[in-house]
């Protein structure tokens, strides 16, 4: 009951008034002449040195997705979980070069979002149109995600019901609308501070209560052999390496094609800020790692999850074990890191799905003639809606754990590798095999997604990502990520369909960069007249 969690209710809310009150303030802080435009509202005036661009990119990276989802996937399925950290390990020299050359690009053209780039590089509004859908739908399950997490941190302090939630989240929208980017920027050096300090605290103190690394890792043994199930334990199987590798890969690749990374990455002041962040974040899959081993510890302290509609809810699985393990006190700054940790990516992610909604839906197709202050203005409210959407997101999916509403978001997102990184390195691709190339693939992961069960609620659709091979006539019992199926079929479209229309000599978009945008610096003019000429 909520009576017996005061003092953790208080720290709590105190913390959240504190980052919410800063969030507000924000719209001060590198104060510009005006807000309203999406340099300033939306991209924080492209100003951001290498401190702020840390936390912020760290704050938009590591959400409530490392603090909850992880290690909730690790305490269910076991070493499955810890396909997060190989994950952001291998995921920085894969889009170090990608996202140096996409910042100068869109610094020298005065692109906003991935779908602005598609737009001017292929010649083709229908493409970007496609890759602005994609971006938005995408990041609906990963703002959900966030919900998930401040859902699962009130029902272990016994607060439930939906309606915590929703002042959270007209808080949220009020200070984001008004701020922009420079809320969750602000707000991200105590999100990181407290995760650093929870963490810390976490991996010293838990096991020694515990008796020690080697009871936790035995009890987390025992519980895996007494229950078998495929793909659990904790070692990976034989039947689960395949779908664990492919997760990893899949996820590496689609993370910064999300638009609120893309985000992050544009509000940076130069190219070394990105370099020297690229190189210096990998420390955080170290702490993510830490974080996943807190699934094992609520194994060897017994840890119950709060029960929901009669069935035990894994999310609430690291809260309940900061409640039974630290302090009251204490347990509500670990909640507190777990809320706020959610509050910044969800304040990005809202502001990222909005920009792609301005600059490539309405200003292309309702009101190419709008000025700066419309495409504002319009962003601030769309950043509303999407935060709404995400709500429905749960109520639709209601995945087994809540790392699902992820991995189905990256099976989305992947589907416009082809057309941004990829057009970041070659100009090869025809526009019209890549839209045939994005619909074969998007097809292909929607159908398969559709097809995967969830028998732990009773579900017979979108269960989990995981694909089954043997539904495709293979005599195996593995499984792999969805995701890298249909970029499959998205890639070899893609390159066949360009190689029949280049046969066909098929007209194909204009390229409006050139090759010394991908390399241009800080100091260099920005250019923000996108050629919006009729084209296919």
């Amino acid at each position: 009951m909520a009576s017996d969690h005061v003092t953790e209710i208080v720290i709590f809310s105190l913390f959240f008034l504190v980052v919410s009150g800063m969030g507000f303030v924000a719209a001060r802080w590198r104060r510009a002449e005006t807000l309203d435009n999406l340099d300033e509202w939306g991209l924080g005036g492209r100003s951001f040195g290498g401190w702020v661009t840390w936390f912020l990119i760290g704050g938009d990276i590591y959400t409530a997705y490392t603090f909850v989802a992880v290690p909730a996937l690790v305490f269910g399925a076991g070493a499955a979980g810890f396909f997060a950290v190989p994950y952001t390990v291998i995921m920085y020299p894969l889009v170090f070069l990608f996202l140096i050359r996409l910042w100068s690009v869109s610094h020298v053209h005065g692109f906003v979002t991935p779908a602005d780039f598609v737009r001017a590089r292929f010649g083709s509004p229908t493409l970007a149109l496609l890759v602005a859908i994609t971006g938005i739908v995408a990041t609906m399950p990963y703002i959900a995600l966030q919900l998930v997490g401040i859902e699962a941190v009130l029902k272990a302090m016994g607060v439930h019901g939906h309606w915590p939630i929703i002042i959270a989240f007209v808080i949220l929208a009020a200070y984001t609308y008004q701020s922009g980017l420079r809320a969750p920027a602000l707000i991200a050096f105590v999100k990181d501070a407290l995760i650093y300090l929870v963490i810390i605290v976490a991996v010293l103190y838990i096991p020694a209560k515990l008796g020690g690394w080697g009871d936790v890792f035995g009890a987390a043994k025992a519980k895996f052999d007494a229950t078998p199930a495929p793909g659990d334990g904790i070692t990976i199987a034989g039947s689960g390496q395949l779908n664990y590798a492919m997760l990893a890969l899949g996820s590496a690749m689609a993370l910064f094609l999300y638009p609120h990374s893309v985000t992050g990455v544009l509000a940076a002041r130069n190219r070394d800020t990105i370099k020297r962040n690229m190189a210096a974040l990998p420390v955080y899959s170290l702490v993510l790692g830490l974080i996943a081993l807190l699934g094992y510890m609520a194994i060897a302290a017994e840890v119950k999850p709060v029960t929901t509609d009669g069935k035990p809810d894994a999310n609430t699985a690291v809260p309940v074990l900061f409640d039974q393990m630290f302090p009251d006190w204490f347990a509500g700054v670990a909640f507190a890191a777990v809320g706020i940790g959610a509050l910044v990516p969800a304040a990005i992610m809202s502001i990222a799905a909005a920009n792609l909604f301005t600059r490539n839906i309405y200003r292309e197709y309702i009101r190419r003639d709008a000025t700066e202050k419309q495409e504002a203005t319009v962003s601030k409210l769309v950043s509303l809606i999407v935060k709404a959407g995400a709500v429905a997101c749960i109520l639709a999916l209601d995945p087994e754990f809540s790392i699902d509403l992820q991995l189905i978001g990256g099976v989305i997102i992947l589907q416009t590798l082809p057309s941004v990184a990829l057009g970041l390195m070659t100009r090869w691709f025809h526009r019209g095999a890549l839209i045939a190339g994005w619909a074969g693939g998007m097809a292909a992961g929607l159908w398969m997604l559709y097809q995967i069960p969830n028998p732990a609620k009773g579900k017979e659709h979108f269960g989990s990502a995981a694909y089954p091979l043997n539904d495709l006539g293979f005599d195996t019992d593995m499984t792999m990520y969805a995701g890298m199926l249909a970029l499959a079929v998205n890639v070899a479209v893609a390159v066949i369909g360009t190689v029949v229309c280049r046969a066909a000599k098929l007209a194909d978009g204009a390229d409006a960069t050139r090759t010394s945008d991908y390399v241009a610096d800080e100091g260099d003019p920005r250019v923000k007249d996108l050629d919006l000429a009729s084209s296919t």
